[in-house]
């Protein structure tokens, strides 16, 4: 039996954001209130996205699953009436949501701060002292650095090109002969073409299911590489993806050499 499409090349992401990281990026998505998130709609996004990184296949985290257990936990505590829930002196305590509100507020706080030291950072980096000799720029390090557009913009961008994708029979599982080396082959030259292309239209219109994970699989391996950089037209607009500058952290040459001999 022929291997799928994914099997064969294993994309793996060094630089992976959390639970909290997908919880703060859909409630500022939606413009939900921190202090009083709709537990319903919150989970069933969460659990949405965690089944899209499961099928991807990157090496999720156990805290993943955790933090689904605790939304779906919080969720049924939700549902039961106030008199039958757990009494507590604490006001704030009795409401299921304020230990999630509590951990979501306090990574919050760290992670503004975190970005802050980095701004400032950049901006010393740009700064040169009278007679002293400017550091020399160092090799990319091999990671999903896009920059402003985070993982789950993008992988927010693929649910909506995966829900308008053709769904496959069973006959053409078997039949698809792309694999993840052969679309980084093909981005590349669909790049090195137009320069820059929107997210949606490396699909096409016409893709199959399998066809648009294995393009997105190619994609996240092109930019951890540094070969492709993306941006967005605006927070949570369009993503557009183009030829990032500098060397790459390793050829995507040798990876396909790695893959096809894998396949073999």
């Amino acid at each position: 039996m022929p291997l799928l499409a994914t099997e064969e090349y294993k994309v793996r992401l060094e630089v992976f954001e959390g639970p909290l990281d997908l919880l703060l990026y859909l409630i500022k998505r939606e413009e939900i209130d921190i202090y009083d998130i709709p537990i319903e709609r919150i989970t069933s996004q969460y659990l949405e996205y965690l089944s899209l990184l499961k099928m991807l296949d990157l090496n999720i985290a156990g805290e993943f699953i955790v933090m689904a257990a605790t939304l779906l936990m919080i969720k049924s505590r939700m549902l039961l009436p106030v008199e039958e829930r757990p009494e507590t002196d604490d006001e704030e305590e009795a409401d299921p949501r304020w230990d999630l509100v509590r951990q979501l507020l306090e990574y919050k706080k760290f992670k503004d701060v975190a970005g802050h030291l980095q701004s400032c950072e950049l901006r010393q980096l740009n700064m040169f002292t009278r007679g002293a000799d400017p550091e020399l720029p160092s090799e990319p390090e091999a990671g999903l650095g896009v920059g402003e557009v985070s993982l789950f913009d993008l992988i927010a961008a693929l649910n909506k090109v995966l829900k308008n994708a053709k769904t496959e029979e069973l006959g053409q599982i078997f039949a698809e002969q792309f694999t993840v080396a052969d679309k980084i082959e093909s981005l590349l030259g669909v790049v090195r073409e137009k320069q820059e292309v929107s997210f949606s239209l490396l699909f096409g219109e016409l893709a199959t299911r399998g066809e648009v994970v294995c393009t997105f699989l190619a994609l996240l391996e092109l930019i951890r590489l540094h070969q492709l950089g993306a941006r967005q037209s605006g927070e949570f607009g369009e993503i557009v993806i183009f030829k990032a500058e500098g060397e790459p952290a390793l050829a995507p040459d040798e990876d396909v050499a790695t893959a096809n001999e894998q396949q073999e």
